[in-house]
């Protein structure tokens, strides 16, 4: 498949702090492809720097053939951007808002619209269009945001954070109309999410990205694949590498070590330490990777309980998404 979308090296940099940190990645034509990583991992930098909204510190990419640098004028032709904040016009009604951002496109008269009436039934809002917005509820206002990141008729759609905050009924209106533009219409979509059911649900491929790095892309199956049966994680008193060893050999268990305890942070100025006479106190836990989760169970409990080794905690990850950022990253997807 031709790509629609191809990124070199990109990154961006804030004095010494770098948000996004040289990432490369394509989109093919027609494809669905997800950006999935917790808050303050890049994505939203990522987007802006792909539709111009901020020049990225180096690298560049091509949408379309255009390049970011030298072309940008028809990039934005081709791309649609659905941010995160509302952009939009509280005291006008969604057919004027929409009829503003189209003119904003060049376009008037029967094309504008043809095209205004056209998305405010993709966002399923043509029976309250003549409202203003500022009496929808919150998803409605998502939806209306997602029409005018659409009256131009992109190629490419970033859709940034689209469901935060809405209500489900809403959000079930969003990936319709997602599915809908990228069945109906071959429509190409960059989705960026700290949900991993809504990637898992709507995106062929997916990036995982964690501090402004991409750290994982597949398809949704193969990654999910990485992690064979699932996590086990088993709290216990004492630990030692023997053990460990031991722990990886055994049946339906693929490796086993050691989680690394929580790093305290150092006060801030100004602020007290934490007083070495009031430690936190927490047992060692190993994490185990599994090639069959309930087989991988049985056995270690078995094991441990020969050994009269006592468990203090126990808990089970089924291979998702969210299971593999975990792996991946040590935290959650949504720390």
């Amino acid at each position: 498949m031709p790509t629609i979308l191809e990124v070199e090296n990109l990154s961006k940099k804030y004095g010494d702090f770098e948000a996004v940190k040289g990432i490369n990645f394509s989109v093919e034509e027609g494809e669905v492809f997800g950006l999935l990583g917790p808050n303050g991992a890049g994505k939203t930098q990522t987007i802006s720097m792909l539709t111009g909204v901020i020049p990225p510190t180096s690298g560049t990419a091509r949408i379309s053939g255009h390049d970011l640098h030298s072309d940008m004028d028809e990039v934005k032709k081709v791309n649609g951007l659905v941010p995160q904040d509302l952009a939009l016009y509280p005291t006008l009604s969604a057919r004027v808002n929409l009829n503003f951002f189209g003119r904003i496109y060049g376009l008037r008269g029967k094309e504008l619209k043809d095209r205004v009436e056209d998305v405010l039934r993709i966002v399923a809002l043509t029976d309250r269009a003549d409202e203003t917005v500022d009496k929808y509820s919150g998803g409605m206002k998502r939806r209306v945001n997602i029409a005018a990141g659409l009256v131009h008729q992109p190629q490419l759609l970033f859709l940034d954070e689209p469901t935060v905050g809405v209500d489900p009924q809403s959000r079930n209106h969003i990936f319709e109309s997602v599915q809908r533009l990228n069945r109906e219409r071959g429509m190409s979509v960059v989705y960026t999410s700290h949900y991993m059911e809504e990637v898992e649900l709507l995106c062929s491929r997916v990036a995982i990205i964690d501090e402004g790095k991409i750290i994982a892309m597949d398809t949704v199956k193969n990654l999910i694949g990485i992690l064979g049966g699932g996590i086990i994680y088993v709290g216990l008193e004492k630990v030692d590498d023997a053990l460990l060893e031991q722990l990886a050999q055994l049946p339906a268990v693929s490796e086993a070590a050691l989680v690394p305890p929580p790093v305290m942070p150092p006060p801030s100025e100004g602020e007290e330490p934490i007083a070495e006479a009031d430690p936190v106190v927490t047992n060692p836990v190993v994490k185990i990777v599994a090639e069959n989760s309930q087989q991988a169970v049985v056995n270690v409990i078995s094991f441990l309980n020969d050994q009269d080794r006592p468990l203090t905690s126990l808990e089970i990850l089924e291979p998702n998404l969210e299971s593999v950022f975990l792996h991946l990253t040590g935290k959650k997807l949504r720390e």
